[in-house]
């Protein structure tokens, strides 16, 4: 049996919060996307000897998504705190979004690296592209877990569904 307020009312039930494992894995694998510019990406075959490249020397797109991933963190963290349930759907979803698009450019990157043909370089992939690889897939996993949090803008449709529930009874 549902009480009731004087007013025929559920008391309003506590608000539920979208849970932080979401926003902790994602933050886990943004961190591990932002170290991997500083790694070897490629080693270019020259006609003299082998040269390693980092991600910041192989392509300027690399660094960028590290440091679209650290601002889109940080709106998440901000939504976290300041959205009523926790989570703002739309920024999780562009956020995972971003984080499928790392995946998929640095795994496009490990097949065949980018730059040789300007450069007459016949590359290899090193070490950084792979760590590039988990960590935007832990990015990417990390906001798909919170965006199937409750929304943090829903605007009470879950609490009047909950009071609407007991006036049915």
């Amino acid at each position: 049996m549902v009480s009731t307020t004087e007013h025929g009312a559920t008391p309003m039930q506590g608000t539920r919060r979208a849970r932080t494992t979401g926003l902790a894995v994602a933050a886990a694998g943004i961190a591990v996307f932002n170290i991997s510019p500083f790694l070897d990406w490629v080693t270019a075959d020259t006609a003299t000897d082998d040269v390693t490249r980092t991600g910041y020397e192989t392509d300027s797109l690399v660094p960028f998504i590290a440091y679209l991933g650290l601002g889109l963190l940080v709106a998440l963290v901000y939504a976290m705190q300041r959205a009523r349930r926790g989570q703002h759907r739309g920024l999780t979803l562009v956020t995972m979004a971003v984080g499928i698009a790392a995946t998929l450019q640095s795994i496009a990157f490990a097949l065949n690296p980018m730059g040789g043909l300007e450069r007459g370089d016949d590359l290899s992939s090193e070490i950084g592209v792979y760590v590039a690889i988990l960590g935007a897939l832990v990015w990417a996993i990390g906001a798909g877990l919170l965006a199937k949090e409750i929304e943090g803008d829903d605007d009470d449709r879950t609490d009047s569904a909950i009071r609407d529930a007991g006036r049915n009874r």
